[in-house]
């Protein structure tokens, strides 16, 4: 009978060992960051501050064009990594990108979104795919695509909703991509000087490396977020 038990707790503390390394295995927090990762806590933060809010930009913004790149093999990673296509952001970057697309209206261009709220989950796999920290955000510090707070957008033309001449493709990591490159069409510099001078007015800062990149200013009070868009959307 002691041989019995003794063998049980052998098989019970493999077992156990065994569950704690696919656990291990399986970690999409290797950083220990500090998560927002169940829609437990993200109600209860919104709860407290009504800014915490994490808004589907497509039904808050007029005319807005998605073009969600990452929920479609059409990306650098050329992996699905959205299973929808959506556009989230924190409350106070709705409410700003709103004044933008106005603004934008009155010449008669307007917003066009690839990517806004990212779950940390996505940051990793991109890491993994392209580690350059000039392109693709580390993520032992997490991005400010993950706190709701940063927003890749170009513009497009209201008459036909295409996108207008910018410098590069969305996604091109060359030096023709940095906020400051010079050698364009002036036309091309004009429109860029439109987005980056609309988008500084209400209240972002162009990412250097990035045309397309737009941090909102007070991103740093606003959590690193890991909720997919489905959790978000139930």
């Amino acid at each position: 009978m002691r041989i019995s038990t003794a063998l049980l707790l052998c098989f019970l503390s493999a077992l156990l060992l065994s569950c704690v390394s696919k656990s291990n295995t399986g970690n999409r927090n290797p950083y220990n960051l500090p998560l927002v990762n169940s829609v437990k806590e993200y109600k209860k933060q919104v709860d407290k501050n009504a800014d915490m809010k994490l808004v589907d930009l497509e039904n808050e913004i007029k005319s807005v064009v998605l073009d969600i790149r990452y929920a479609t093999s059409n990306n650098f990673t050329n992996e699905v990594i959205y299973q929808s296509p959506k556009a989230y952001a924190r409350k106070p970057v709705a409410e700003a990108l709103k004044l933008v697309q106005d603004s934008l209206a009155t010449l008669n261009l307007g917003l066009k979104i690839y990517d806004a709220y990212r779950p940390y989950a996505a940051t990793i796999r991109f890491y993994e795919i392209y580690p350059n920290k000039e392109f693709v955000a580390n993520p032992k510090n997490g991005s400010r695509h993950n706190r709701g707070c940063a927003v890749d957008v170009s513009l497009v033309d209201l008459s036909n909703f295409e996108e207008i001449p910018m410098p590069t493709v969305f996604d091109d990591f060359s030096e023709k991509a940095h906020s400051k490159y010079k050698d364009l069409p002036e036309e091309i510099i004009k429109n860029r000087a439109i987005l980056f001078g609309v988008m500084s007015h209400f209240g972002f800062t162009v990412y250097s490396s990035e045309w397309w990149h737009f941090d909102f200013n007070g991103w740093e009070r606003f959590p690193l977020m890991d909720l997919s868009f489905e959790e978000l959307t139930n």
